[in-house]
């Protein structure tokens, strides 16, 4: 059984995107009332609470870990979410870390502080492999509330696909053990440009 390359000297701490010049590509999954809808219209529906907070992950493969390949209840249905990198970069700069560290934050009530005050809030979590197993980098998770959910709803998204039928062709793979062919199908993500000056202290 061909195993996929692992990133060795991979940083522990690293924006891991599909990107282009203007976009990044973040992924979701919704409830299909909520997922087909948005992917028909390439906008979300009435249906998609601003008011609450939205987590976005640049990480195919720790969406995957999240949703059980689509299989969970409420996130049937897997978005591709491509948004301007000029309102991704805004989140990351009015960024809180989602929890308190001690050799970060000057103490707990600092971080309580710019955490109620802070549109947006950086997670890191183990990065997955095909199997869905933690490797030893982490994977960053975007939460969105506030102004950032009303910017990232109505002003940053440009595109949005519906990426169901090729999270179940890879996990079909995966189970079969084909894990170079499914490799092959996951998209191509590289360092964020800038990502590592943009969080500045956001790690954890």
């Amino acid at each position: 059984m061909e195993e996929p390359d692992v990133l060795v000297d991979e940083p522990k701490y690293r924006i891991r995107a599909t990107h282009t010049a203007d976009t990044v590509t973040v992924y979701q999954a919704y409830r299909p009332e909520i997922g087909l809808a948005a992917a028909r219209d390439g906008r979300f529906p009435a249906a998609w609470k601003r008011d609450r907070m939205t987590w976005i992950k640049p990480s195919f493969l720790w969406m995957m870990y999240r949703c059980g390949w689509g299989t969970k209840d409420g996130q049937e249905t897997v978005l591709a979410v491509e948004i301007s990198r000029e309102g991704f970069d805004w989140a990351l700069r009015n960024a809180c870390l989602s929890s308190y560290q001690p050799g970060l934050h000057t103490d707990r009530v600092s971080w309580q502080r710019q955490l109620k005050r802070s549109p947006a809030r950086v997670q890191w979590d183990p990065e997955r492999d095909l199997r869905l197993q933690p490797l030893p980098y982490r994977s960053l998770q975007l939460g969105l509330a506030g102004e950032a959910a009303h910017r990232y709803a109505d002003e940053w998204v440009t595109a949005i696909t519906d990426v169901t039928p090729l999270a179940r062709q890879i996990h079909e793979l995966v189970r079969e053990g084909q894990l170079a062919a499914a490799g092959r199908l996951l998209p191509t993500a590289g360092p964020y440009p800038a990502g590592d000056e943009l969080l500045g202290a956001l790690r954890g």
